[in-house]
């Protein structure tokens, strides 16, 4: 894997887009719970590079800047324009995303009783 190898569905660039944007780097900067500290406040992982030792090549992602926008359903997530999107580590979009249901979870209202058992 080369520093810029796209995925076989970028059809239009926007992968190449969002990354050459990113400077092929995780543009994280501690949503995902790490800060990231030695690195100046932004994940330090490329795309092609390892994350880890005994890791294979990382490849980036192009999702939703926005950690709210990571749970947009994936064809909503697909129409966003550019300047919404950012690159993104697995492991950093996995644990945002995680944080973001989270909180997402905590700050819903909870459900009533269910109709069927009401006496």
């Amino acid at each position: 894997m080369n520093g810029r190898t796209p995925p076989l569905g970028d059809t239009t660039g926007l992968w190449q887009a969002v990354i050459a944007a990113a400077a092929g780097r995780c543009q994280c900067r501690g949503t995902c719970g790490k800060k990231h500290d030695k690195d100046g406040g932004r994940c330090p992982v490329v795309h092609g590079g390892y994350a880890r030792h005994g890791t294979g090549p990382v490849a980036l992602l192009a999702a939703p800047a926005d950690p709210d926008g990571l749970l947009l359903p994936p064809h909503r997530a697909a129409a966003l324009p550019k300047r919404e999107l950012a690159a993104w580590c697995p492991a950093c979009h996995d644990a945002t995303r995680r944080r973001a249901h989270a909180a997402r979870q905590a700050t819903a209202e909870p459900t009533g009783p269910d109709a069927l058992f009401d006496l």
